[in-house]
């Protein structure tokens, strides 16, 4: 029987309207976010004063001023209200355009280099925020895919969070954002042209099970987008023409958008399709190496992911044991790269036989979301209780789920996982409270060679090299997602609800990072952590700006509200400020 997960109380209303930020604010607010980070706190150009962030963008000379709802240990403040810049004769309203024109002035200063790109991709990125904000229709049943298709806003800490180029089609009708679900396209494929790796029977027999296909043939599900995008090419042409393919439409079961936008969610499984558009970063197409390093990386953290799930039981790793693609070939015989890249996908496991009876999946980043846009928000799983224990209680639960595996995994087992708030998913009991967690994508899981040096030789070098990272970087990696993508976001979730609760909130993660170091021989890496070293935050926007893949990403380093004087200083400072206060 297929699995489902289970159904909470019915979706709660979204909050008004009002609540929510003007586009216009929102994709200020981002900018700001950026400069905050990667800008000006590293070169000390910020002061809160007067509840009220002052930043100066120091090579272009310009001081911003923004209002604070809340401040954070972390600097990563909480903005309302529009963004100022101070002038000869005081200050003067910015809008989002001209703030964007004027971190390209910064940038273009700070780096000498221009990148002609940067103002439209923010331009498409208030245009995807608007429309999320203005054409979103109802919410249906499913609570899991409510989460999915939450993030009306997207990251807060990258530049162009909702930027999104093609060459045709209309991103709405398969944006998460306007809850899309639809068929997908079917191609039946002569068996000799389609090339294939499955761990098990059973990951194909998914596949072909989605429709039936004529003798001789082998189905192919496309993404309906990216049909439209490389469906015209030649060599496709061609073999539509010969017989080779047949083009049978779209069909079968309805498969919903989920966050990643090229994800599909339906029959129970995930499909991780390639799609020709840069969303933020990256063109999201499945290059040829990780087609097939998912399947393999599957096979191989197969005695690491066993030996975690036996000692960590409520949690696990969806695992992705199958790729299928089209294999065309070119003029030189072999597969035409454009077409099995374009046409691969990865076969990413469901919940079937990994979610636990009664628990319902949420998206950590919907959990976690700045503004609720959703029922899975933090603030409906605490059911608006205005207890502070409560969150306390929640988030020491949470705490425990999350921590210790991915640690787990890294020392361990050289296991380099991503848990940033897209890639991990929060089970949640009938009462909203944490029972287990599931981590998602292995496009971001990495090996770090001084512990997988066997592994890693066996594989041919195009598909180890992606698939490893050192184990300086390794661990930069982990605790900028485990911590500060992750923990630190939806810490802010509950402190927004509880400002006087910041310091106990990052003292409860301290404590069971403690609890880990003191049963794992206190390595290193942990101990510096635990004394408060920076930490690495992912530079989205220089990365953006100079056109970077995401592995080629840097990191710029923030003040760690870990170390134990700050904890007790905060702790010192929240015990005289009413409860409720919101701003420090």
């Amino acid at each position: 029987m297929t699995a489902r997960p289970a159904t909470l109380s019915a979706a709660l209303p979204l909050e008004a309207a009002a609540e929510l930020p003007s586009t216009d604010e929102a994709v200020a607010h981002t900018l700001l976010n950026c400069l905050l980070r990667e800008v000006s706190a590293p070169e000390h150009q910020t002061a809160v004063a007067d509840g009220r962030l002052l930043l100066r963008l120091p090579r272009r000379g310009t001081l911003l001023r923004v209002t604070l709802r809340r401040t954070s240990l972390l600097g990563a403040h909480r903005f309302t209200g529009p963004v100022y810049e101070e002038t000869g004769d005081g200050w003067r309203e910015l809008g989002w355009r001209q703030l964007a024109g004027y971190a390209q002035d910064e940038l273009e200063l700070r780096t000498g280099t221009v990148n002609e790109e940067f103002l439209d991709q923010v331009a498409s990125s208030h245009q995807g925020v608007g429309a999320g904000l203005t054409e979103r229709p109802a919410a249906g049943v499913d609570r899991y895919l409510e989460s999915e298709q939450a993030l009306l806003f997207g990251h807060r800490f990258h530049p162009a969070p909702k930027s999104r180029s093609a060459a045709r089609g209309d991103w709405r009708h398969y944006a998460p954002e306007s809850r899309a679900s639809f068929p997908l396209r079917h191609l039946a494929v002569r068996a000799e042209l389609l090339a294939e790796e499955s761990l098990d029977e059973g990951a194909s027999a998914v596949l072909d099970g989605l429709g039936d296909v004529p003798d001789g043939y082998r189905l192919l599900p496309a993404h309906p987008w990216q049909y439209q995008l490389i469906g015209d090419h030649p060599l496709l042409r061609t073999a539509l023409a010969r017989g080779d393919v047949l083009d049978l439409g779209p069909r079968g079961e309805r498969f919903a958008a989920t966050a990643s936008v090229r994800t599909l969610y339906g029959a129970d499984a995930f499909l991780k399709f390639s799609l020709n558009v840069r969303i933020t970063n990256c063109l999201r197409k499945n290059a040829a190496y990780e087609l097939t390093g998912a399947v393999a990386l599957t096979r191989l953290l197969d005695p690491a992911l066993t030996d975690l799930a036996r000692r960590f039981p409520a949690a696990a790793m969806l695992r992705e044991p199958a790729f299928r693609t089209l294999a065309l070939p070119g003029a030189d015989g072999r597969p035409e790269r454009a077409l099995y890249e374009g046409f691969g996908l990865i076969l990413r496991e469901g919940f079937d036989g990994l979610l636990r009876p009664g628990v319902t999946p949420l998206l950590a980043a919907a959990v976690a979301d700045e503004h609720p846009t959703s029922s899975a928000h933090i603030s409906r799983l605490l059911d608006g209780s205005p207890d502070g224990t409560a969150a306390l209680d929640w988030w020491r639960d949470y705490l425990r789920l999350l921590l210790p595996p991915t640690l787990a995994a890294y020392f361990d087992h050289g296991v380099v996982l991503e848990p940033h708030l897209q890639n991990v998913l929060i089970g949640v009991d009938a009462e909203g409270r944490p029972a287990q967690v599931l981590f998602r994508d292995l496009e971001g899981t990495k090996l770090v060679p001084e512990q997988n040096a066997d592994i890693l030789a066996a594989l041919p070098p195009e598909v180890a090299g992606p698939m490893t990272y050192d184990a300086e970087r390794g661990w930069d990696r982990v605790v900028y997602c485990l911590l500060v993508n992750h923990v630190a976001e939806l810490l802010a979730a509950l402190a927004d609800r509880h400002p006087e609760l910041e310091g106990a909130l990052w003292q409860a993660v301290r404590d069971v990072l403690e609890e880990f170091a003191a049963a794992h021989g206190r390595p290193p890496r942990l101990r510096a952590l635990l004394a408060g070293v920076p930490l690495p935050a992912k530079a989205n926007l220089l990365t953006r700006w100079e056109r970077k893949a995401d592995r080629e990403a840097g990191y710029v380093r923030l003040p760690s509200p870990l170390a134990g004087s700050v904890l007790a200083e905060a702790t010192r400072m929240t015990a005289h400020r009413p409860a409720g206060s919101a701003t420090r």
